[in-house]
């Protein structure tokens, strides 16, 4: 993976977890072909392991094909929650958890 064709290397990105794509905002370009240009998704990959879904890809440049980054987001469903888990030196960093209950327990304020 390569930390200098980014701006910064796994930005926090709260809880926006990219199932696909690419965080061009984090882009500078290549630093092997010097061009700033489309990004590509190779090596796509989905497995699953214990409930757990993981995809993974590489972000490679257009022009050269050089590795800029490899990217993995985790699905999983625990306990009533659905987890979600992004890590990428292009996208960065990220988790996400949403209930699957028509009221969130977490966000239920008590009544007394």
């Amino acid at each position: 993976m390569c930390g200098g064709c980014v701006k910064t290397e796994y930005p926090s990105r709260g809880n926006t977890c990219l199932e696909n794509g690419s965080y061009l905002m984090n882009y500078v370009g290549c630093i092997e072909c010097k061009k700033r240009d489309f990004v590509m998704i190779t090596n796509k990959a989905t497995e699953e392991d214990d409930g757990e879904e993981i995809i993974t890809y590489d972000h490679v440049c257009k022009n050269c094909h050089h590795v800029i980054a490899r990217h993995e987001y985790t699905f999983s469903v625990v306990d009533d929650y659905q987890e979600y888990t992004m890590l990428c030196l292009l996208c960065g960093r990220a988790e996400d958890s949403i209930s699957v209950l028509p009221d969130d327990p977490h966000l239920m304020t008590p009544l007394f």
